[in-house]
């Protein structure tokens, strides 16, 4: 799920992969939202806000939805120069070193009091957002731009274009592959509502909370991958005594 890159992922690798981490952007979509009142997986809506504030002349503001928009550009940068740096040094944790930070930061920030929260919700906007930023650039760069987990805009962009395909492309071969990607498409939208749904449910029960479960999946999906890749390595061992 997190090992493979590139042209060595198949289908299942981006929907294990796509099921994971749209499950978590979705949850800290909505969380994130009700606890400080601002969109934390992706900017669209922030650059209208930031826009709309300067324009108005309220420029404190249009500084606070601009630091929201470098927080996800910060995240972004961050994750793929990190991986970058593990390309050249340690392979073995060039792809869970961004997941790790992703899940230090929902820590963090879910073990706050609301209280907190409260006192200095744009810093923890700006948290969720590199957090957010992170897993998006993470996500991207392993399956070569295929899998987007923390928006859905484009993603339903394409997904029109691909199902209006599907009346023109006839052959196999086509069939087959705009139906490989329509069903990760589909996988994205689902796991992005569940954990929406999940998100938000668990917020009126444990608050801010909510993110430890976020973070306790991607913590399974590291245990899960690392798990799976030493059973693989033993099989490959034993066939080759």
């Amino acid at each position: 799920m997190f090992r493979h890159r590139g042209k060595n992922r198949t289908l299942i690798h981006n929907l294990k992969l796509a099921s994971l981490l749209s499950l978590v952007a979705g949850s800290v979509n909505t969380a994130g939202f009700f606890a400080v009142h601002q969109l934390t997986t992706n900017v669209t809506g922030h650059f209208a806000f930031f826009a709309d504030e300067a324009v108005q002349g309220n420029f404190g503001l249009a500084w606070v939805y601009l630091l929201y928009i470098l927080a996800f550009f910060s995240g972004a940068f961050f994750s793929n120069f990190l991986v970058e740096i593990m390309l050249r040094r340690n392979m073995r944790f060039v792809n869970t070193m961004p997941v790790a930070i992703e899940i230090a930061i929902l820590v963090i920030i879910g073990s706050l009091s609301a209280d907190a929260v409260r006192q200095d919700p744009h810093t923890i906007a700006c948290g969720l957002l590199f957090a957010m930023g992170l897993q998006n650039a993470l996500v991207t760069n392993l399956s070569n731009s295929v899998v987007r987990t923390t928006h859905l805009t484009g993603l339903f962009t394409d997904l029109g274009i691909e199902l209006s395909q599907l009346f023109f492309y006839q052959q196999r071969r086509q069939q087959q592959k705009l139906s490989e990607s329509i069903k990760l498409r589909f996988t994205i939208i689902f796991f992005f509502f569940l954990g929406c749904a999940a998100g938000g449910t668990g917020y009126f029960f444990l608050k801010n909370q909510v993110l430890l479960l976020s973070a306790s999946a991607l913590i399974g999906g590291l245990v899960y991958d690392s798990l799976k890749y030493r059973v693989v390595t033993l099989r490959r061992r034993s066939k080759r005594r």
